[in-house]
């Protein structure tokens, strides 16, 4: 749960929600639900993606590299963490 709302898939880490919807959110009145729904997350500082289903099914890897975009570039691992130890690291 974030707020009022049942999220399919949310990062914390990078404030990432992805939607996966069916036929169903197509009709105006569920439409209407979702932009409000993601006006609220938007509000909370979350970024917001959706796909269809058939999207995930027939173009995953499209929609990974979609997911792999929103979640912007990797942070680059510092020199301590590519294998220095420091004070009270673990003896060889």
């Amino acid at each position: 749960m974030f707020g009022p709302y049942v999220l399919d898939l949310y990062c914390a880490e990078a404030k990432l929600v992805i939607e996966v919807d069916g036929g169903q959110h197509d009709f105006d009145e569920h439409r209407e639900h979702d932009e409000a729904r993601t006006a609220y997350l938007r509000e909370q500082g979350l970024k917001v993606i959706r796909f269809w289903n058939n999207e995930v099914m027939e173009n995953t890897t499209g929609v990974l590299e979609a997911i792999h975009e929103a979640l912007g570039p990797s942070p680059q691992p510092s020199p301590r963490a590519s294998g220095e130890r420091g004070k009270g690291g673990a003896h060889e």
